[in-house]
C-alpha cells in the first residue's frame, strides 16, 4: 500500500510542474516531431507511469472481494479505467482547459490524485509531512505558477507581442499574423501588412480581383488580409472561417485594426443576415462541405501547430472549392526546399487547375519556409514586383494527397 501512496503523492507533483517543464522544453527548441516525441516522453511519461501503478491492487481487491468471479470482476475494473480515461479527456480538453487554462487544470488532476490518498487503507502509514508537503506545492503551482499561454483554448495557446513596430499573435509558438503600426497621422485606408507572405498574397489579390469582390479566407489568424481588402476596396466582402472563436476575440482586443474592422463590420452569417466581414467559428473542412454561398476567390492559410491540417490538402477539398469558387485560389504552407507538402499541394492543384503559379519566401534556420500558390483556370499576370526575399520556383512532381492517403508529415 505504501507503494501506491508514494505513486500517487509523484504523479500529483509531476502533473503539478508539467506546465513548467513543457516551456522549458519549448524554450531550448524543441521543435516539430522529434522535438513533440520527446517533450511528451520526459514530461507526460513518468506521471503516466506513476499513475498506473495502483490499478494491479485495485484489480486484486476486485477479485479478493468476489471469490470465484474473478472474470468479471477484473472486467468491471478495466472498464472504469477505460470509462474514466475518456471522461477526463472530455472534461480536460473541452472544459478545464477552455476556462482555468492548462496550469490549473494540470494542477486540478494533481489534486485529484491526492484525493485518492484518504481512500488507501491497510499497510504502513504514509508520512504526513510529505504529503502535506506535496498538498501545498500543488496548490502553489496551481495558484501561483506561470501561466502556459497568455491566452488559451482548448485549440490554442495564443500570445500578443507588441515590442517595435509591430503587433504580433504568435500561436503555439509559431507567428501566425503581424499588424503594422500606422501613424495616426497617416490615411485611416493604411493597414500595414507585417509579414512578407501576407504582402505576396496581397499583391495577388490586388492585381487579380476586382472592386467588388467577395472573399473566403479559410483560417482567420490575424485577420489581416481580410481587413486589407475591405478597407482597399468599400465594395469588397468577405468571410472569415477561423476554428477558435479565442483568436477572433484576442484579434479583437488587440490587432489595432483588424480589431477594429471586426467591430465596425463583423457580423454572423448564420445569424445577422449580410454584412461586409462573415466570422464563421468552425472547421473548414466542414464549412466548405455545407456552404452553398459563392466567393470569387479563396485564400486556404489554416495552420494547426505550425502545419498545415491535413484535411485541408487534400483533391477532394479543393474539389469542394472549384464547385463555391469562381476565381483564383490562393493557399499558404510552410515547408522544406521541395518538400512533400509542398509537392502534395502542387499535385492537387495541377489536377485541378489550368494554371498554377509558385512563389517560395527565405528559408529559416530550420530550413523552412512560406511557400505560395496562386491557382486559376485564366490567366494570372505575372507580379511586377515580389516582397524582399521572394522569388518565382518550381516543384517537383508527385501525389496529390487524398481523403484516403494524406498528408502525413509534420505536425
Amino acid at each position: 500500500m505504501g507503494s501506491v501512496r508514494n505513486a500517487l503523492i509523484a504523479t500529483a507533483v509531476l502533473m503539478a510542474v508539467s506546465p513548467t517543464l513543457l516551456g522549458a522544453f519549448h524554450a531550448s527548441g524543441a521543435r516539430g516531431t522529434w522535438g513533440m516525441i520527446v517533450t511528451v516522453f520526459f514530461v507526460f511519461f513518468p506521471a503516466s507511469s506513476a499513475v498506473t501503478l495502483p490499478s494491479p491492487l485495485l484489480a486484486k481487491l476486485a477479485i479478493e472481494a468476489r471469490p470465484g468471479r474473478e472474470g468479471s470482476s477484473l472486467g468491471i475494473v478495466m472498464a472504469a479505467g477505460s470509462v474514466g480515461a475518456i471522461f477526463g479527456a472530455i472534461v480536460a480538453g473541452f472544459v478545464a482547459l477552455p476556462l482555468i487554462g492548462s496550469t490549473l487544470t494540470f494542477a486540478a488532476c494533481g489534486a485529484a490524485a491526492l484525493l485518492c490518498l484518504p481512500f488507501l487503507r491497510g499497510g504502513e502509514p504514509g508520512n504526513k509531512a510529505i504529503t502535506a508537503a506535496a498538498v501545498v506545492f500543488v496548490a502553489f503551482v496551481g495558484f501561483a505558477g506561470t501561466p502556459a499561454c497568455q491566452f488559451e483554448s482548448g485549440l490554442s495557446c495564443l500570445y500578443i507581442d507588441k515590442r517595435g513596430p509591430e503587433v504580433r499573435l504568435v500561436s503555439d509558438g509559431t507567428l501566425q499574423a503581424s499588424e503594422r503600426r500606422v501613424p495616426a497621422s497617416q490615411d485611416d485606408m493604411t493597414v500595414g501588412l507585417g509579414l512578407s507572405y501576407t504582402e505576396w498574397l496581397w499583391a495577388r489579390m490586388d492585381q487579380d480581383l476586382g472592386p467588388n469582390a467577395t472573399v473566403l479566407f479559410v483560417g482567420g489568424g490575424g485577420y489581416t488580409l481580410p481587413t486589407k481588402l475591405l478597407e482597399s476596396r468599400p465594395e469588397a466582402r468577405a468571410v472569415a472561417v477561423e476554428i477558435d472563436p479565442l483568436v477572433t476575440d484576442v484579434v479583437r482586443a488587440h490587432m489595432p485594426r483588424a480589431g477594429a474592422m471586426i467591430a465596425r463590420t463583423g457580423y454572423d452569417p448564420f445569424r445577422d443576415g449580410e454584412g461586409r466581414l462573415g466570422l464563421v467559428h468552425q472547421d473548414g473542412r466542414v464549412y466548405l462541405n455545407e456552404t452553398r454561398q459563392k466567393f470569387d476567390a479563396v485564400v486556404m492559410d489554416a495552420f494547426s501547430s505550425g502545419s498545415v491540417p491535413a484535411h485541408l490538402v487534400t483533391v477532394e477539398t479543393f474539389a469542394r472549392l472549384r464547385d463555391i469558387v469562381e476565381g483564383p485560389v490562393y493557399v499558404n504552407l510552410i515547408d522544406t526546399e521541395d518538400g512533400p507538402l509542398a509537392r502534395g499541394v502542387h499535385a492537387i492543384l495541377r489536377s485541378l487547375f489550368a494554371r498554377v503559379e509558385i512563389a517560395e519566401g527565405a528559408w529559416s534556420d530550420r530550413s523552412r519556409a512560406n511557400i505560395l500558390f496562386a491557382a486559376s483556370d485564366k490567366p494570372l499576370a505575372p507580379l511586377d514586383n515580389l516582397p524582399k526575399g521572394y522569388r518565382t520556383t518550381q516543384i517537383s512532381e508527385a501525389r496529390a494527397f487524398t481523403d484516403d492517403r494524406g498528408w502525413v508529415g509534420h505536425r
